[in-house]
């Protein structure tokens, strides 16, 4: 079991995100079963920031988190297209759907914990499984329902790598 992460310059165009599908599909290919860790495409948190500043001096934490988020909901579902497109099966989840709960701290949350059921579902169905980074749900008030969407700040998607990595007892983590 490996788990990879790429970084947002890694797949910041289409080109890119296909040239890493190839090399995810090498690394299948040599046996591995996989977990790609995916950041937003080269600039977008900046784009998405700069595009709430626009919007409000002072932007809710709360909506910040779940617009952040969005970058690399868009990194892991093109990804999976691409592996899909190569004949390769994957599937991307947010955070909370890999099961990554934090701490609730908007905007510099940290890994509470991680329930990798659903990761290892998909694993065992031979399924290459793309995990969007730098996110989770938070772990508190779970029994009323009202978890929500935090993110772990800047470098977060090499945290959700190595958080994975260590919860999957993965042979390899690579970033």
């Amino acid at each position: 079991l490996v788990v990879m992460k790429f970084g947002g310059s890694s797949v910041a165009s289409a080109e890119r995100i296909r040239r890493v599908a190839r090399r995810i599909v090498r690394e299948r290919e040599n046996g591995s079963q996989l977990v790609v860790v995916v950041s937003a495409m080269g600039d977008t948190t900046d784009e998405l920031l700069a595009l709430a500043a626009a919007i409000t001096d002072e932007p809710d934490a709360r909506e910040l988190d779940v617009l952040l988020a969005t970058g690399e909901h868009q990194s892991a579902t093109l990804m999976s297209m691409a592996l899909h497109a190569l004949g390769t099966p994957a599937i991307s989840l947010t955070g909370p759907q890999a099961g990554i709960t934090t701490d609730g701290r908007y905007g510099m949350a940290r890994i509470a914990g991680i329930d990798p059921r659903r990761v290892h579902a998909e694993l065992a169905v031979g399924k290459v499984v793309i995990v969007a980074g730098f996110q989770g749900q938070s772990a508190h008030s779970a029994a009323m329902g009202d978890q929500e969407i935090t993110t772990l700040g800047r470098g977060g998607s090499d945290t959700t790598a190595v958080a994975l990595a260590a919860a999957l007892k993965a042979d390899r983590c690579q970033i």
